[in-house]
């Protein structure tokens, strides 16, 4: 599914626009981001939690070479899926 596709969805299903719908879909993923960046949880009660995990620097290899190169430390979003969100998708 798209992002177009979530649009349309969410417009139909809630009977706004496909204009309103694409604003609230960008509020959304602006909060998320905005939190996320500052190091903060989002977290959505049965559906999941957003946060950012902290990977430490390793060495790793040059898969065509074979060199040794350095894998600076960083951080990565992560999502954990709640119990709510699992149940639904396991039905299936």
């Amino acid at each position: 599914m798209t992002k177009d596709q979530v649009i349309s969805k969410m417009a139909e299903s809630s009977g706004i626009t496909k204009k309103q719908a694409s604003e609230a879909l960008e509020t959304f993923m602006g909060t998320v981001t905005t939190h996320l960046q500052k190091g903060e949880k989002v977290s959505f009660s049965g559906f999941g939690t957003f946060s950012v995990s902290n990977r430490k620097a390793r060495i790793g290899r040059n898969p065509q070479t074979g060199a040794q190169i350095n894998i600076p430390a960083t951080k990565v979003p992560v999502f954990k899926a709640g119990k709510h969100f699992k149940e639904a998708i396991k039905k299936q």
